[in-house]
């Protein structure tokens, strides 16, 4: 295993589970524990985790796993899900895309789509994620929109006045939204309250707003709120979601699409 496999693992393990021990990760990642005690450390001085007595604890509770060490949890869930939502979208749309892995699927679904291989344009994609547009930038019959602003390293995405600037001054058909949580009474939210401005903004420009959430962001809360339930047209979840917590969307007025 490679080094930034390794890391990918680890980090990923730590946010799940809030705490690793040396001998516990040298075990899970089938390495040395000296091995994991470099990485660890090294982890560190990139203030990625805290280093303890004989493991490593995440930073808090709203810990945000930057998107380069994202590899992938719920790899196929967010593939159906951003196939689900991507069908959403008629051609010659205006969409607005977030960032975010599940975002980042939804894009590469649509750049696949048959019906979307050609147009003047096929499709407007209005995006303040920066690997977003990367990966779009190829798709000539694509318009894309790219908001300015400044960079956020967790997670590719453009924050700040300049991104406001653009977004007030254009529409779109249809907002697609990656969150960190979803949740009836407090709405969907992120970790960065300049990053949930940005994806409100968007959110008050478009006709219609879908929310690509995997189930284990349902029913959770974190730090900067986004908009409201009510104001989320669809949710597009995969099959593990809770059926309770299904209801209860739909009973705030959120079409919900099971995946």
């Amino acid at each position: 295993m490679s080094r930034d496999a390794r890391w990918k693992a680890l980090l990923e393990l730590l946010v799940e589970r809030g705490r690793l021990d040396v001998e516990q990760a040298a075990a899970e990642l089938e390495v040395s524990a000296a091995t994991i005690r470099r990485d660890f450390d090294q982890l560190a001085e990139q203030q990625m985790l805290v280093r303890t007595r004989g493991g490593a604890v995440v930073h808090g509770v709203s810990y945000e796993l930057p998107l380069r060490y994202k590899t992938a949890r719920h790899a196929s869930e967010k593939q159906r899900i951003a196939k689900a939502v991507a069908e959403l979208i008629s051609p010659g749309e205006a969409v607005g895309l977030t960032g975010g892995t599940t975002t980042t699927e939804v894009a590469r679904a649509l750049a696949v789509r048959g019906d979307l291989a050609s147009g003047s344009p096929a499709l407007t994609v209005v995006t303040n994620a920066l690997n977003i547009a990367n990966e779009l930038a190829v798709r000539p019959q694509f318009k894309i929109v790219v908001t300015g602003g400044v960079a956020r390293p967790q997670s590719y995405e453009l924050i700040g006045p300049l991104a406001d600037g653009v977004l007030g001054q254009i529409t779109v058909d249809v907002a697609v939204l990656g969150v960190v949580s979803f949740d009836v009474t407090h709405g969907a939210a992120a970790h960065d309250e300049a990053e949930a401005a940005i994806n409100r903004l968007l959110c008050e420009r478009a006709e219609r707003v879908v929310v690509a959430a995997d189930s284990s962001k349902l029913g959770r809360r974190a730090f900067a709120r986004i908009c409201a339930a009510g104001a989320v047209d669809t949710l597009v979840t995969d099959s593990a979601a809770d059926p309770e917590e299904v209801r209860r969307f739909e009973e705030a007025g959120v079409e919900v699409v099971v995946v």
